[in-house]
């Protein structure tokens, strides 16, 4: 999926407990999905950042000559203003994207 162009608030916003408990009936259960779509969306973020910072990366041995990458700062600062993980897998909950399943019983 395509986080950068996400509607997702970029602060902190309240929402109605109503409408995230609705698909579920039940709020924790709601909770815990969105929580565990948050880190998948997280991991995604992340490993492409570190993709993306990886072409920039010189490998010495020296510690005294520390450079100043001008497009590594910029990659940088674009994934620090995107909006984070939860409000991301907070809008898909509330727009019918996430899929989910309840397990009724264990198959042994």
């Amino acid at each position: 999926m395509d986080y950068k162009n996400s509607e997702a608030p970029i602060s902190t916003i309240t929402y109605e407990r109503t409408k995230i408990e609705a698909p579920t009936s039940n709020i924790y259960e709601a909770i815990t999905i969105i929580s565990q779509r948050a880190s998948q969306i997280n991991d995604d973020l992340k490993r492409e950042l570190i993709e993306k910072l990886e072409e920039f990366a010189t490998y010495n041995d020296n510690l005294e000559e520390i450079f100043e990458n001008k497009e590594q700062i910029e990659v940088s600062r674009f994934y620090e203003k995107l909006p984070k993980a939860n409000a991301i897998a907070i809008e898909e909950w509330l727009e019918g994207k996430i899929h989910h399943r309840k397990v009724t019983e264990i198959q042994e």
